[in-house]
């Protein structure tokens, strides 16, 4: 083994399982789930898990995201007789067969984002050569389409990972979509046929999209970029939970009611959320000028609105400075 292959099996590594899971199963599925998330979290290495459900259409599967330390803690755990066994029995839950990757930690065009597709191809024998050829183009086209924001290349890892993985980054699922379907894509698939068996690819979702998808971006319609999300978000949640705290969690709930602050903290977590899903697709649906103009983006714009978030931001802490 070289310095450098020594040094990436001892670097931090998500293995990434998308699944999807027949119809009705769902229920089930979340307890096996469960028993498989009580049972990695045993195993040496292990840092943390992500599991981010389905969110039809875009995204119609399970999307597990598992961090190890190093790469041969997340092999070690791929190979164990528990996970093995775990996974036999989820086979009836399944419609169809797991993706399952590696992929190391700190470098571009991972996971998350707000838009991201995942393709594995299977390469002909002897032309390897051919196809990093290949790669190389398709990812310089790539790189010039619209809302692109990153692009990982894994090479297979004997023994665990058979395909040739590559990870896109974009800043929403039409931007996305819009690449997937390019005919300069088509083009470049196209001529790969003569060094590759077979490829797939799948999409995966992140982030808040759900709730700006139901208000702040029509159907068709891109969803706002991550960090205008991110900044929605915050501005809506310091008040709720600041109120909350202020009105309910702390006279009624911890001194009126003698809740511990664990159990009433968890009750201010609850109710956050859920008026969250109410309060931003109607903010998001009012904020539609700045967080899904249409058009070519103007810098301008992207200003004026992050300044709007910043008043926000301002003026709470100011008003709650005096509470």
């Amino acid at each position: 083994m070289t310095a450098a292959s020594a040094a990436a099996a001892d670097a931090p590594v998500t293995l990434m399982v998308q699944t999807r899971i027949r119809d009705g199963q769902e229920d089930a599925f979340g307890r096996w789930q469960a028993r498989i998330s009580a049972a990695v979290a045993g195993q040496p290495g292990f840092l943390e898990q992500s599991v981010m459900p389905p969110n039809p259409p875009a995204q119609p599967d399970w999307v597990i995201l598992q961090r190890f330390s190093s790469q041969s803690g997340a092999v070690a755990w791929l190979r164990s007789d528990k996970r093995q066994a775990l996974v036999a029995e989820a086979q009836g839950l399944l419609a169809g067969l797991d993706d399952v990757h590696l992929v190391p930690d700190g470098a571009g065009g991972a996971l998350p984002a707000p838009a991201s597709a995942v393709i594995a191809t299977k390469v002909k024998p002897g032309q390897e050569a051919a196809f990093r050829r290949w790669e190389q183009r398709i990812a310089a086209a790539q790189a010039r389409a619209p809302g692109f924001q990153g692009y990982r290349f894994q090479p297979p890892v004997p023994g665990v990972q058979e395909d040739w993985l590559a990870i896109l980054r974009f800043d929403s699922d039409r931007t996305l979509q819009g690449w997937m379907d390019s005919p300069e894509r088509q083009a470049l698939l196209a001529e790969s046929a003569a060094f590759t068996e077979a490829f797939h690819a799948r999409i995966v979702r992140t982030g808040f999209e759900p709730w700006f998808a139901g208000g702040g971006a029509a159907a068709g319609q891109a969803v706002p970029p991550a960090w205008k999300q991110n900044m929605v978000v915050i501005a809506l949640l310091y008040p709720v939970v600041f109120l909350f705290g202020a009105a309910v969690q702390t006279p009624f709930l911890i001194r009126d009611a003698g809740l511990p602050f664990w159990f009433a903290l968890f009750i201010g977590n609850v109710v956050s959320v859920l008026l969250l899903s109410r309060l931003v697709p109607w903010v998001g649906k009012r904020l539609g000028w700045w967080l899904t103009p249409g058009g070519r983006r103007d810098w301008r714009r992207d200003v004026a609105g992050a300044g709007v978030m910043l008043g926000i931001y301002a003026a709470c802490l100011l008003v709650f400075s005096q509470v």
